[in-house]
């Protein structure tokens, strides 16, 4: 193929009808876009930022959220652990109060106890010693009943000592 010298300059050469044909095509181009197309575009990225921005307020409402109720939730557990202790400490010293009641009335029912046997010691010893009073007054009287009945020698007078002696001592 072989062109002409013609044929390119032709072809390269700068018409100035085409050059504002091809102006005003691009710029009613634009028009048109722009009024139906950019419009349109810019309202849904408008709308589309919009959201974002919305989106972000309410993740950072909702972090914010989630920080106080953390918060919340630290100073309760922080409350109950103090309750719960404080719980155990009265329960504690409640238990040490009983345990030394306790202790304290075994203390008096054990004196009670001991006093009551100390008193029934004395009174049977009391009766003990009474008994035995009776059983000697008795033997005095049967010896100084014998002694009347009969005429006693000195011999007989110390039988009857060793006798009394003897059943003093059974007693």
């Amino acid at each position: 193929m072989v062109f002409a010298a013609g044929d390119v300059t032709e072809f390269l050469s700068i018409n100035l009808t085409t050059i504002i044909a091809t102006l005003l095509n691009f710029l009613i181009l634009f028009l048109v876009l722009k009024f139906l197309l950019f419009k349109k575009v810019n309202a849904v990225i408008e709308e589309r930022k919009n959201d974002v921005s919305k989106t972000y307020e309410e993740a950072d409402a909702a972090k914010a959220n989630a920080l106080e109720l953390e918060r919340q939730y630290d100073e309760k557990l922080g409350q109950a652990k103090e309750e719960s202790a404080a719980i155990i400490q009265a329960a504690t010293q409640k238990a040490q109060q009983r345990s030394d009641e306790i202790i304290s009335d075994a203390k008096v029912e054990a004196k009670g106890i001991v006093d009551n046997a100390e008193r029934e010691i004395e009174r049977e010893k009391k009766i003990a010693v009474n008994q035995i009073k009776d059983e000697i007054t008795d033997i005095a009287f049967s010896a100084a009943r014998a002694v009347v009945e009969r005429d006693m020698t000195s011999e007989d007078n110390e039988r009857l000592i060793e006798k009394f002696i003897d059943n003093v001592g059974e007693v």
